[in-house]
Parts: structure tokens; C-alpha cells; sequence
């Protein structure tokens, strides 16, 4: 066995806070349309908080946005 050998958790095991999101309750969870909140879960998934991060972003963004 390597020196570097890294021990995965079984993905049954994983805590709850750590699953996925389903794309409606992240859709309902940040006020987005449920093809944003995909394209967002697609691109920055699986990880919970990369995902939050980049739904605060794009909601930013738009807000900037429609400002001008």
C-alpha cells in the first residue's frame, strides 16, 4: 500500500448536511428559477457551500444589474 492512501466515505454514509441539494428546495432555498438554481448546482456541485456561494453571487449580479 502507497504512503498516500486516502480513505473515502461510503456514500451511504454521507452526513446530511453534506448531500446534494435537490435543484427545487435549492431553487426555493435562494429565490431562483428552477433552470438557475440547475445551471448553478451543475457548475459548482456537489459541495452545499460552493453552491450557496455562487447562488449569492448570481443573485448579486442580477440585482447590480437591474440597477443600471
Amino acid at each position: 500500500m502507497s504512503e498516500f492512501s486516502y480513505a473515502r466515505r461510503p456514500r451511504n454514509s454521507a452526513i446530511p448536511g453534506e448531500m446534494p441539494y435537490e435543484v427545487t428546495a435549492f431553487a426555493e432555498k435562494h429565490g431562483l428559477t428552477e433552470r438557475a438554481a440547475e445551471v448553478l448546482l451543475v457548475a459548482n456541485g456537489p459541495s452545499r457551500v460552493a453552491c450557496d456561494a455562487a447562488a449569492n453571487a448570481f443573485i448579486q449580479a442580477v440585482e447590480m444589474r437591474n440597477k443600471h
